[in-house]
């Protein structure tokens, strides 16, 4: 079985158990038990399928919607309990852990500070982040010093979806599609697609953002951005066409997606070095996950490079050797 690092893996931290409120109103009482279990978890269930599915690292984080979602006056402080409490557990296990920063993007100079600290003095590989805070976004020029920061300490930025600031009038009176089923995506991709054309990746080429379930299913389309950006650009200038910056600047993991077909339509248009394995852990199901991966119509060295070794140049960990 291949060796394999994931990274959109969820943990809850003492004081944070709201967070999942919502969600836990939308499943089953006993399901809703099992989820809470498995998020509070370190060493039991969550190490156990680990070792059934040869995943040798997870890189964890805070469960949504994160410090996102903390009023401005308290993100700061709820970053710093929320990290320091993943440096605790990583330092118990650091041969199996590493860690994703939780930022408060409510102050772009705090979170660039609040980063730092985290990789400098706590280890962790990169950050994060539940989408909008409060209805803003991170494209414009107030971000500039957070997207410096980011590019000069060489980690990824992981854009995880959250609930809509507003709901599309499309969607209202359907809830069914406001979340994961499809809303999520929507608002996640967009928020991609605005760090895109909003110049952030010319501004600072050096900046990597992972989205994850296959892309949002953004690169399905990019043949449909060159083609609509370059008939009507709209005022935006950008430094090369939109699919280009697919595989530089925005690569992939395949949490939540179990497809063979959109795995292999992923890789066609990302290239085999920017598309990633992951499960979501512990709203997916691991066992599921290792058997789509596994199971997946892949040659060794492209099974191996989206297993583990595109992770590993992406945080900077060691490269697999000899054959699996």
């Amino acid at each position: 079985m291949t060796p394999k690092i994931t990274f959109e893996e969820h943990f809850m931290a003492p004081g944070f158990e709201q967070y999942s409120a919502a969600f836990l109103k939308l499943i089953p009482a006993d399901q809703a038990e099992i989820l809470m279990r498995r998020l509070n978890d370190f060493e039991g269930e969550r190490l156990d399928l680990m070792d059934k599915g040869n995943i040798v690292r997870t890189i964890l984080s805070l469960t949504g919607p994160g410090v996102q979602g903390e009023a401005p006056d308290n993100a700061v402080e709820a970053a710093r309990k929320a990290n320091d409490f993943l440096a605790g557990k990583i330092a118990s296990r650091p041969d199996r852990f590493s860690g994703l920063a939780a930022l408060p993007m409510h102050d772009p100079d705090a979170a660039a500070a609040e980063l730092r600290r985290s990789v400098k003095e706590l280890g962790f590989l990169g950050c994060l982040v539940n989408g909008h805070t409060h209805g803003t976004y991170y494209e414009g020029a107030e971000y500039d010093s957070f997207w410096a920061e980011l590019s000069s300490l060489d980690v990824p930025f992981y854009l995880h979806p959250t609930n809509a600031y507003a709901n599309p009038y499309v969607l209202e009176g359907h809830p069914v599609l406001y979340g994961a089923t499809w809303g999520w995506g929507v608002e996640t991709g967009s928020h991609a697609l605005r760090l895109l054309f909003g110049g952030v990746f010319d501004r600072f080429p050096k900046v990597r953002v992972a989205l994850g379930h296959m892309g949002e299913a953004l690169p399905f389309l990019r043949w449909r951005y060159d083609s609509r950006f370059g008939a009507y650009p709209m005022g935006v200038t950008l430094d090369r066409a939109p699919s280009a910056y697919f595989g530089r600047n925005i690569v992939i993991t395949t949490s939540g997606v179990c497809s063979h077909p959109s795995l292999l339509g992923a890789i066609g248009e990302m290239g085999d070095e920017a598309v990633m394995f992951s499960v979501d852990y512990p709203y997916e199901d691991s066992g599921a996950a290792v058997e789509f991966i596994e199971s997946a119509p892949l040659d060794e060295k492209t099974r191996r490079n989206v297993c583990h070794d595109n992770a590993a140049r992406l945080f900077g960990l060691p490269l697999l050797s000899g054959k699996v």
